[in-house]
């Protein structure tokens, strides 16, 4: 992006299109039907006009509840150009949490398919502001019906073109591990700055073709594989969702320089590569693997460019702050095991007073920049809190080495203290990555009488492989201070995990 910097993520889509209207932009995997900018635009205003039709205008709040298609990005970028603010909700919540999030953010639309249709039952009678569902067809045709409700009825209103960098443009739900979700207003100017940022720091160019493995309710998959990308003017490989016996024919057929993924994912490929064959299992162009949404145990990510002779890019960020805050260079300087260098935004150590700590000293991760929320929606405590002192509250823990790489140690929330000893579990994790016979392993804290928590380990083992509590024990004791060893270890056949695969230690706690 040479050209003056678009000011809303409108005119940011009309440049390209008007750069390079017949460049090919999205392919869709596994069809490999494609859509020009100029094609893909087209769609958008086709959508829009829908939207239009409905009465939709600039604040609505139009809810897009999908697996990965084309008509995501479709609605989602009509949004943008309506100003309304695009609500993507997970596909995998229940009912109820649905319910939640459609009522909670006062969406007056929401965008489905028909099998997702009878989770928004209870929605459709519950909440208020709900007016219209807008069901996608599997031809890629869409139908509207309109909700049993009060608000079905509001009168039309004239359309609002006029937006800048401070209008929110999405609103998309925290995890919710701490009480119920939180809605994180995202502007205009929060996503082309971060856009700018990931795209300037990873030197995306036309050329680049990111392959979107991740699910488009999640700001990974929006930005680093999508928006960045689209900054650039290169191209985007949708996948309905990431196959790891598939992942490298696809990045070879489509000619993919790099894509977006979480630990799991490279996890997943390690196992899955077959014993014997060449390490060139992707074409020349192909770039690097992004990586995110948690911390890679390094021993993960060693076997993956191991075998692959693929470089991994860890980063770091939250929907708070877009999507990316930090990236490891990708010019070889990169620290395995860090998340890299703040990429255009401040980030700082603080300790419980929120003073600056020093180099190597573990303290919870702030940051302030353009890329940070413009807050949370009608939610004046949290917002509060989090931003207290100037600066966004991450609730990670983190430090910082003597060449400014920073390092994430684990959630705050997650830190287990044992007789007044903190003990961060991804070390234990760690440790446990590195024994042969491990595939998965997550460690969490669990009640004692004595010490208050103590230390609790969940493996999965490799496919015909077979271990002793015991042994895996004595490996840890090996290379562990005794406080931190884990006094049980449960053997599970997997460990729970989110739609984007990241593991869900809080699950293991009911267990």
């Amino acid at each position: 992006m040479s050209d003056r910097a678009p000011e809303n993520i409108r005119q940011l889509l009309e440049t390209q299109v008007k750069r390079s209207p017949d460049k090919e932009f999205l392919f869709l995997e596994p069809d490999g039907r494609v859509f020009t900018y100029k094609q893909f635009d087209d769609q958008v205003n086709r959508a829009l006009t829908t939207l239009l039709s409905l009465n939709v205008q600039k604040g609505d709040r139009v809810s897009l509840l999908l697996t990965n298609r084309a008509e995501y990005l479709i609605f989602y970028f009509a949004c943008f150009k309506l100003g309304a603010w695009a609500g993507p909700i997970n596909a995998l919540l229940k009912p109820l949490e649905i319910e939640f999030i459609v009522d909670n953010s006062e969406a007056g639309i929401v965008v489905t398919q028909p099998d997702l249709l009878p989770l928004l039952d209870e929605a459709r009678e519950r909440a208020e502001s709900l007016r219209h569902v807008i069901v996608i067809e599997n031809t890629g045709d869409w139908t509207v019906s309109t909700a049993h409700v009060s608000g079905s009825n509001s009168k039309p209103r004239t359309p609002d073109w006029q937006l800048s960098g401070d209008d929110e443009a999405v609103i998309i739900y925290t995890s919710g591990t701490t009480g119920k979700p939180k809605g994180v207003l995202l502007t205009h100017g929060n996503m082309l700055s971060n856009a700018r940022q990931i795209a300037d720091w990873l030197q995306l160019t036309e050329s680049d073709r990111s392959l979107m493995i991740m699910p488009l309710f999640h700001v990974n998959a929006l930005m680093a594989t999508g928006m960045a990308v689209l900054w650039a003017g290169g191209s985007i490989v949708l996948s309905p969702r990431f196959s790891a016996s598939r992942h490298w024919d696809t990045i070879s057929r489509f000619g993919v320089t790099y894509f977006g993924s979480v630990a799991t994912m490279l996890s997943m490929l390690n196992n899955t590569h077959p014993s014997g064959t060449p390490k060139e299992t992707h074409r020349d162009g192909f770039r690097f693997a992004l990586c995110g949404s948690a911390p890679v145990p390094v021993e993960v990510l060693k076997t993956f460019e191991s075998l692959f002779s693929c470089q991994v890019i860890e980063g770091y960020g939250l929907s708070e702050s877009t999507c990316r805050s930090t990236f490891n260079p990708i010019d070889g300087s990169r620290r395995i095991g860090s998340v890299g260098l703040p990429i255009g935004n401040e980030v700082r150590i603080v300790d419980d007073d929120d003073r600056e700590l020093g180099q190597g000293q573990v303290g919870e991760i702030v940051l302030r920049g353009p890329n940070v929320m413009k807050g949370y929606y009608q939610n004046e405590a949290a917002n509060r809190e989090a931003f207290r002192s100037g600066w966004f509250h991450t609730g990670d823990l983190g430090y910082q080495d003597e060449d400014g790489f920073f390092y994430v140690v684990d959630r705050k929330s997650d830190m287990i203290i044992r007789g007044g000893e903190n003990i961060y579990p991804r070390e234990i994790d760690e440790v446990l990555y590195q024994h042969p016979k491990i595939k998965d392993a997550a460690t969490i804290g669990v009640s004692h009488d004595l010490y208050g928590e103590e230390v609790k380990s969940f493996v999965v083992l490799r496919d015909g492989e077979h271990a002793t509590e015991e042994e895996l024990k004595e490996f840890c004791g090996d290379r562990l201070a005794d406080f931190k060893c884990p006094k049980s270890i449960e053997f599970v056949e997997d460990i729970p995990k989110g739609p984007t695969g990241k593991l869900l230690k809080r699950e293991l706690a009911s267990r």
